[in-house]
């Protein structure tokens, strides 16, 4: 819609106006942040074994000896869904203390060898949990271990589930209602579930709340970016997509480790995590409606009002007529003229294209929620973990910003990409033996996947031409939240071996990267308007620079992109 930035140029980029808007549409992003890794706290599962009640009348040595050894990791550890026989233990705690009954080996029989002769139980009577780092986690309340530990990972995957629905829900309203309404509306489910979930009595009505505060969160996050995307312009609108709002975000993701180390427990976190919705709720008075969607609706008296009000703020003088009616129904007609999302299979170029960044995208899904899994089975402590994986996405940000600005974006991706794929397969040689050499291997990781997942933003909408590529960030928009919706049962595969979840996540980096291979390059390639103008699959070989194609007129010349998520696909 350019007719409509050369209407709106009379307001500038930078006055009073636009300041408003950009750090309240910066503070809305904050309840959608606050919630982006809440599954890894309320879904803690905190280290465990078999409760002996009381009236079993054991001494405390017995109750620790009640319950089986086993190795992990080369270490001996407590069974966690296992206990010997209580009432075979109770029978052998009649001979005495077990003092007395390690005497019993000079007949050749040690006390280990008695227990383990024992036959084994489950936890019939419960479960004792940890307090060291949680004091209750829906995991503990609910007892989802042993038999039911399949419902961690189905709660985590039914929040990303939501997310996943709300992009198509909260697109199909967005563009009929307006920007403002799904921004503040997801803001407002965040909040009330968020709050619910507090008094959840059962895990079912816990996983139907959280299905709901998944359907809020992303739904708000894609609300506020295309809200910005909309009402700012020029290097305002980059500044804002591509460095305030991602920064702003993680300033909120890392506000949840501090919030979760001073509230322990879960239904009190629930409620703390409610309150950046609700103080958000007042801003709707402050707020503006985009004004561009208000054009692409046809309601220009509105838009104009809205205007010349920036205009008032800014104190400048707006002209006598914003919009000519030419000008909507050449952005009517374009409309008319978009693609659909089929036409991402038409052609063999764009196929292959199309496929391979989906494939991408999918493995960044994966890489970043699993990455953040994966760190509950280090050492150390959980909170502060959690709170270096949110700070070190600051540098990413800022890495993929610079990259995207002056290096070629083949070359760039598969740099971060490949740091963090070798960081995390090297992750094996330091699990057990170097604990801080290997979280600093873990955040090495996190940042070449923040930093990767931050350009490929940037690679994916130049590689797609104009009148197709809103479709094509949101189809692999859809392929990465899919992949952060598997990411959840990662963690699973540490039955088969404790460095697989590690090897699959470096493993999928890899992937990626050769898959970025056969991309055409972009940088300082005039941007494509249509699918004949779009670069062809490359050979294998090493990234370079593509020859540049011969220059156009200036007029002909299309300016650097400035992508503007779509709300639906």
């Amino acid at each position: 819609m350019q007719d409509y930035e050369v209407s709106v140029a009379f307001l500038g980029t930078w006055g009073p106006f636009q300041r408003r808007v950009f750090f309240l549409l910066c503070v809305t992003c904050v309840p959608s942040g606050y919630q982006t890794l809440s599954v890894m706290f309320l879904l803690a599962s905190p280290s465990h074994h078999c409760h002996i009640p009381t009236h079993s009348n054991l001494s405390q040595d017995w109750i620790q000896a009640s319950i089986p050894t086993q190795q992990v990791a080369e270490q001996p550890e407590r069974s966690s869904c296992s206990r010997y026989m209580l009432d075979q233990v109770q029978n052998l705690s009649t001979l005495g203390s077990l003092e007395l009954v390690h005497n019993l080996s000079t007949l050749g029989s040690s006390p280990e060898i008695l227990l383990s002769s024992l036959k084994q139980e489950g936890c019939k009577d419960g479960w004792n949990y940890s307090t060291e780092y949680y004091h209750s986690t829906v995991v503990t309340e609910f007892n989802l271990v042993c038999s039911d530990q399949w419902k961690q990972p189905l709660t985590s995957l039914v929040f990303f589930l939501g997310g996943l629905s709300g992009c198509f829900i909260s697109g199909r309203i967005s563009d009929r209602f307006g920007r403002k309404p799904v921004l503040f509306g997801s803001v407002a489910i965040v909040s009330v579930f968020s709050g619910a979930q507090a008094f959840a009595p059962s895990w079912p009505v816990f996983t139907a709340l959280y299905f709901m505060i998944g359907l809020g969160q992303l739904s708000g996050y894609i609300a506020v970016f295309v809200l910005g995307s909309e009402t700012l312009t020029g290097s305002t609108r980059v500044f804002f997509s591509n460095l305030a709002l991602p920064f702003v975000f993680v300033f909120a993701i890392m506000l949840l480790p501090a919030t979760a180390y001073l509230v322990r427990e879960w239904r009190y976190l629930s409620l703390f995590m409610a309150v950046p919705g609700l103080a958000c709720i007042p801003l709707w008075w402050l707020v503006p409606e985009s004004s561009r969607w208000l054009v692409s609706r046809g309601r220009l008296q509105d838009a104009e009002t809205l205007l010349r009000s920036a205009a008032l703020e800014n104190q400048v003088e707006a002209p006598r007529v914003i919009f000519l009616s030419s000008n909507v129904e050449r952005t009517t007609s374009e409309k008319d003229e978009s693609l659909s999302f089929l036409d991402l299979l038409r052609t063999a170029n764009i196929r292959y294209i199309t496929l391979m960044l989906w494939l991408i995208w999918f493995s960044a899904g994966i890489n970043y929620f699993g990455l953040s899994f994966n760190i509950s089975i280090l050492s150390g402590n959980p909170y502060l973990n959690y709170f270096l994986m949110s700070v070190v996405e600051l540098p990413a940000y800022a890495a993929s910003w610079l990259a995207a600005r002056s290096f070629p974006r083949r070359l760039s991706f598969i740099s971060l990409a490949l740091l963090g794929a070798i960081a995390l397969l090297l992750i094996q040689i330091t699990l057990h033996g170097h604990p801080a050499f290997t979280l600093s291997l873990v955040l090495l990781s996190k940042f070449g996947i923040v930093a990767s997942t931050g350009l490929l933003y940037v690679f994916t909408g130049e590689l797609f031409p104009t009148v197709i590529r809103n479709t094509a960030m949101s189809s692999s928009a859809m392929f990465s939240r899919v992949g952060s919706s598997v990411s959840s049962y990662l963690l699973q595969l540490v039955v088969l071996s404790e460095f697989l979840p590690w090897i699959v996540v470096g493993s999928l980096s890899l992937f990626s990267v050769l898959l970025c291979l056969f991309l055409p390059e972009t940088l300082r390639q005039p941007l494509p308007d249509t699918i004949q103008q779009m670069g062809l699959v490359q050979r294998f070989r090493w990234p370079r620079v593509s020859t540049p194609l011969p220059k156009k007129s200036a007029k002909d010349q299309t300016s650097a992109p400035e992508i503007i998520c779509t709300t639906h696909l």
